[in-house]
């Protein structure tokens, strides 16, 4: 009989309890970014957060001698089964002492949970989507994780391997190094002449047109990611909750559009990396540290390509490569001078091609596992 406990969350006081356990896992990691709370909680609010509108999800917490070491989340995600005519279930919010009894005991009841919604495989980590958070950290474990990507143990691919996940899909994250981008006269080369055999204009957002402009992001975004593996278009509500959520951490200089004769045809957002500030607030973000947002974003040096994408029919002239080294001068104005192009999937070519061609470096990997159930 087992000696792992497991409970099954309902109130949103045990939702606050799920999210902190996160504290006793990472305690005295220094590249541990604490997540902040009231964003935490705003995720896994079923009534509010509008990926539930199309989505189920049932958190889970496990208790070993009366103390709890480990959580994860089941989650049904009815987009995704229709986008990409699959029939799985997803496992998110994965955290684990390192003992595989604990492990085994959550990953089952998650299991179990997907099978009781008659789904035929798990996969994962998703927290709670491939919109959000997404994939397991497998390599570059000495570095804090840029703005909304994972961070996690080593010991957590031992703990899904050996419960019998397999490897579904890998991610890449690479490193881009300003003032190698910005002297090497092939690269700006190749930008430019894409840019200029197009007739590409590269704009930034107009912030004081923010609602308009939201209409260009909705537009790029679904019609640009549609063919990747794994791709969840949004809604209108996601995506304007999500811009709520951002619109306070925007530097408009990042965020900009590309149009050919009048046209949307690309998209680039671009974050500062705001987790090397949140690193110190310890998931609190008032009553104090909301003020350092504003009076500490100057001390930040790294930024993350959040997303760049242009829609098919523009696809495979080189307009990728133009928007990288836009964005990249404009990074070095404002004293950004290392970026993060994250999440790249493995084998889309395009993306990966263009990273490189940019003089990223391969830096961190991330693993979406899966198995039958």
């Amino acid at each position: 009989m087992t000696s792992v406990v497991i409970e099954k969350l309902d109130s949103q006081k045990d939702i606050l309890k799920f999210i902190k356990f996160a504290w006793k896992i990472y305690k005295g990691d220094k590249y541990w970014v604490p997540p902040l709370l009231m964003d935490k909680k705003k995720i896994l609010n079923q009534k509010k957060n509008p990926f539930f509108k199309n989505a189920e999800m049932e958190l889970f917490m496990a208790k070993k001698a009366g103390e709890y070491v480990g959580r994860i989340a089941a989650i049904k995600n009815d987009t995704h089964n229709q986008i990409h005519n699959e029939n799985i279930g997803f496992f998110g919010f994965f955290e684990c002492v390192n003992d595989q009894e604990v492990a085994g005991a959550l990953l089952d009841a998650a299991k179990n949970w997907l099978q009781s919604k008659n789904l035929d495989a798990m996969r994962g980590p998703a927290n709670p989507s491939s919109n959000d958070e997404y994939a397991l950290l497998i390599e570059g474990f000495d570095d804090s994780p840029r703005i909304m990507m994972t961070y996690n143990p080593p010991y957590y691919m031992e703990l899904l391997d050996n419960y019998g996940l397999k490897k579904e899909k890998d991610l890449f994250a690479y490193r881009i190094l300003n003032p190698e981008l910005l002297s090497s006269e092939k690269l700006i080369r190749v930008a430019q002449i894409a840019q200029k055999r197009s007739k590409m204009t590269i704009h930034q957002i107009d912030m004081k047109n923010f609602k308009g402009e939201l209409e260009k992001v909705k537009y790029v975004y679904n019609k640009a990611w549609a063919p990747n593996w794994g791709f969840i278009p949004m809604t209108d509500e996601e995506i304007e909750n999500l811009a709520k959520e951002l619109k306070p951490l925007i530097e408009p200089s990042l965020v900009v559009f590309g149009e050919i004769e009048g046209k949307i045809v690309g998209f680039a957002l671009v974050m500062l990396d705001f987790n090397e500030l949140f690193r110190d607030f310890n998931g609190r973000l008032f009553p104090f540290n909301f003020i350092k947002l504003f009076t500490q974003r100057k001390k930040i040096k790294w930024a993350r390509v959040l997303t760049l994408g242009v829609i098919p029919e523009y696809q495979k002239r080189g307009l990728d490569a133009a928007f990288y080294y836009d964005i990249t001068k404009r990074a070095e104005k404002i004293g950004i001078m290392m970026g993060e192009a994250s999440w790249i999937l493995e084998d889309n070519e395009m993306m990966n091609r263009g990273a490189e061609v940019m003089g990223g470096k391969i830096y961190k990997k991330y693993r979406v596992y899966q198995m039958p159930i």
